[in-house]
């Protein structure tokens, strides 16, 4: 028998004998999957959107199940679905807080101004990659759709060259939210109705130089939204967790940047 007879004989037969030793691990050492997981997975609407901060459905119910995770994460399913889990494991569930995508700029083709002619891929993580994007506002939409390609719902669009969420077929999975290359989409409570409509972190005459419809820093929403509004440097930005309702901010805005929202339907259910 030749070396490279016998040195393949010897590889095999270790790999056998590995093979074997792991089965014979995975047999006695493996930790049976609570039944519950699966139960629980059934209750789930079976969006697997995300929108919960986990995986899918089944990772959902994973974490409900062995890290005591909460019952009430599950937007697409809302509060029925929470309870329904809750009153099967024993636990208590508070009401869901729906919550949609907003597109925080309104900077639209009409206007923002462009900087250069972009003639690349319609992606706007391609055309941020290109020189930083054709926007003249560094931190505006450029609205070529990626956060509209990966949404589950077809609830976004491009219109005038900004992205627009369609918020009653929303289910606040967040795919959109980690499209967007400039980070310029949130995911905020369904009733919430006042919004600032602008990331842009320039001061005001910059603002104005590129954008007819921006924060300019001036403070005056802060001064009638009973600290619902504050400032981040040059930007105003809402605390969702305290009302705003005072809609005199809206036209008082000398940016036209805050704007007032319809109130948002429930959605369709997903299994449907």
């Amino acid at each position: 028998m030749d070396l490279i007879t016998t040195s393949t004989l010897c590889v095999g037969g270790i790999g056998l004998v590995s093979a074997a030793a792991l089965a014979l691990a995975e047999k006695h050492l493996s930790v049976p999957q609570d039944p519950r997981i699966d139960k629980v997975t059934e209750m789930l609407p079976g969006a697997n959107c995300g929108g919960c901060g986990y995986a899918g459905c089944a990772d959902y119910a994973r974490s409900i199940m062995t890290d005591n995770a909460e019952c009430n994460l599950c937007v697409p399913g809302g509060t029925a679905c929470a309870q329904e889990i809750a009153a099967f494991l024993g636990r208590t569930a508070s009401e869901v807080q729906r919550r949609v995508a907003l597109v925080l700029c309104c900077g639209d083709n009409t206007e923002a101004l462009r900087n250069a002619a972009y003639n690349g891929v319609v992606d706007c993580a391609a055309a941020q990659a290109t020189a930083g994007g054709d926007k003249a506002c560094s931190y505006g939409c450029l609205g070529y759709g990626s956060c509209a390609r990966v949404c589950p719902v077809n609830a976004i669009r491009i219109e005038n060259g900004i992205a627009k969420v369609d918020k009653a077929l929303c289910i606040a999975c967040g795919k959109c939210v980690a499209a967007c290359p400039r980070k310029l989409i949130k995911l905020v409570p369904a009733a919430a109705e006042i919004h600032v409509l602008c990331s842009s972190k320039d001061k005001g005459p910059a603002v104005k130089k590129v954008c007819g419809t921006g924060c300019i820093g001036c403070r005056m929403c802060t001064k009638l939204a009973d600290d619902a509004i504050s400032m981040e440097g040059f930007l105003a930005v809402v605390d969702y967790a305290k009302p705003l309702t005072n809609e005199e901010i809206v036209a008082k805005c000398p940016g036209h940047c805050i704007r007032k929202d319809a109130p948002v339907p429930q959605p369709p259910n997903p299994e449907s």
